[in-house]
């Protein structure tokens, strides 16, 4: 996920990131369902296409979770529940929950209605070969009626935690013993369900969590990255496919929202497309359009994102346990500032982190080059050991 820097009228930024001024009628009703969140609605065998390398038993399941947006009520979601084949570990496979990253906001978008990118495919299999199953959740919103509130930490919580459940509940051979990993979107995603954990899902047994590319906004990083150089001689600015699908979730549950106000007549076109292009393909439209932070966003538009905004935030830096985090030097998504970032903050409020930067490597190249080291940070949460803090790494 990249994140886009303010071009102008920070000080509507700062403030609607502290507070979102939208009032409850704003907010669109949700579809208001009977039962507990983490139940399972129904289930169904996944493709062949759609596992992973060497896997056993896979399914496409559908269970109840906490209505995000809202804090109550409850709303369909959807997930990926694939074992490794082969005889399980006694008391059973402990649990990947996995958190993916930027695919879209459409339903066609969500990952169990598609194969695994080559990348992600390449990661899980190497998981699922140190005996984890994967529970990936699609997140509320993708796949299942209603919005997809992107970015919105509550949401993607309540979705990843609630699919845990479900799977305990109703998948046979599975272990509460759960290492929570995800990347960009995901690893936000990862650290928010990490931090709501014990409040929502205290009788998860989380070992663990492993992030990379992982957002994190303050008001001091978003002046920094307003102040930074915009990269010269770029035709467009690839950042505003992120601005898109925040917008577009946005609009989903905000019925004051008028895109009018965040993008430009130029940007417009894109902003439409958002709503059924998955990241790829909008990407290409981003490009083909040239559109970049100058031509494409108005000068109030962070006012107008600020509800959006509010709901990057985690409820709290300080996790109950310990958290890896991979950062890529040459990271242009989720630019390296904002991951320090993240992780100075959750080292000042007590968690124990373990950072590590990949020198020269990208957002994308990140995730499997970091496959060696969460390993051995895996290997040392599952069996109780302590685990060993840098705050402040240097490349490697």
């Amino acid at each position: 996920m990249r994140f886009f820097r303010s071009v102008s009228r920070i000080s509507c930024l700062l403030a609607g990131f502290c507070l979102a001024d939208v009032s409850a009628s704003a907010f669109a009703a949700p579809a208001l369902l009977a039962g507990t969140a983490g139940a399972l609605v129904s289930s169904q065998p996944l493709p062949d296409a759609f596992s992973l390398p060497d896997a056993g038993h896979a399914l496409r399941i559908t269970y109840l979770s906490t209505n995000g947006i809202t804090g109550n009520g409850l709303v369909p979601v959807t997930a990926e529940v694939i074992l490794p084949a082969g005889q399980p570990p006694t008391g059973g496979w402990p649990i990947v929950a996995w958190a993916h990253g930027t695919v879209g906001v459409a339903d066609h978008c969500a990952p169990s209605n598609n194969p695994w990118s080559e990348r992600n495919r390449h990661y899980l299999a190497e998981w699922m070969k140190r005996g984890f199953a994967v529970v990936g959740t699609d997140y509320q919103g993708l796949g299942t009626p209603g919005v997809h509130p992107y970015l919105n930490t509550r949401v993607e919580a309540y979705s990843l935690l609630d699919g845990v459940k479900a799977a305990l509940a109703s998948v046979p051979n599975l272990q509460n013993k759960i290492m929570i990993v995800g990347q960009s979107q995901g690893g936000g995603a990862a650290f928010a369900s990490a931090a709501f954990a014990p409040s929502y899902a205290p009788e998860l047994n989380i070992r663990g969590t492993v992030a990379t590319g992982a957002p994190y906004i303050t008001p001091e990083l978003l002046k920094q990255m307003a102040t930074a150089p915009d990269p010269t001689n770029a035709p467009y600015n690839p950042v505003m496919v992120y601005a898109l699908y925040l917008a577009q979730g946005l609009a989903g549950y905000d019925t004051h929202f008028r895109p009018e106000s965040v993008f430009t007549a130029k940007a417009m076109p894109a902003y439409q497309a958002a709503a059924s292009l998955c990241v790829y393909e909008l990407t290409d439209k981003v490009k083909k359009d040239g559109l970049n932070f100058k031509n494409s966003l108005q000068p109030d538009f962070a006012k107008y994102l600020a509800p959006a905004l509010a709901g990057m935030n985690y409820p709290t830096m300080k996790l109950p346990q310990p958290l890896f985090v991979g950062i890529g030097e040459l990271d242009r998504d989720v630019p390296p500032p904002l991951q320090f970032g993240l992780v100075k903050a959750a080292c000042a409020a007590g968690t124990v982190v373990q950072a590590h930067v990949y020198k020269g490597l990208n957002h994308d190249q990140t995730v499997n080059a970091s496959l060696p080291d969460s390993a051995t940070f895996t290997q040392a949460v599952m069996n109780g050991q302590t685990i060993t803090p840098q705050c402040t790494p240097l490349p490697e």
